[in-house]
């Protein structure tokens, strides 16, 4: 199972290779939205924003998030783990279940891009 350094160290990750994307995706990754991302097996959520094509965390809360984001993400540690590594698809792992995305429809089509 990861831990919580692992997750943090994996969406650190995440938003490097956001902020170095070009094109479609760096143009995706540019929305100014709160963001959620709860680690459902750590019962932990990373509470930060999307802004400048970047993931900022601000806060790790346990449990759920005490308010709900404009773009909220929910899946184990490993999986995040794994999509991050590139050992995970992530349409794959959203279409079975095991990752969870909620966002506003705009959002989503910008989303895509992305994923």
């Amino acid at each position: 199972m990861a831990t919580i350094e692992e997750c943090r160290s994996a969406l650190d990750e995440l938003s490097d290779n956001m902020a170095g994307a070009n094109g479609d995706v760096r143009s995706a990754a540019a929305l100014d939205r709160s963001l959620s991302c709860r680690i459902t097996d750590l019962d932990v959520t990373f509470v930060g924003r999307l802004q400048d094509g970047r993931i900022v965390v601000l806060d790790t809360v346990q449990g759920p998030p005490p308010e709900k984001a404009e773009i909220r993400l929910a899946m184990t540690g490993d999986d995040l783990v794994a999509m991050v590594g590139g050992e995970l698809h992530f349409a794959k792992a959203w279409g079975s279940g095991r990752v969870k995305l909620e966002a506003g429809l705009r959002d989503l089509m910008r989303l895509r891009k992305l994923l």
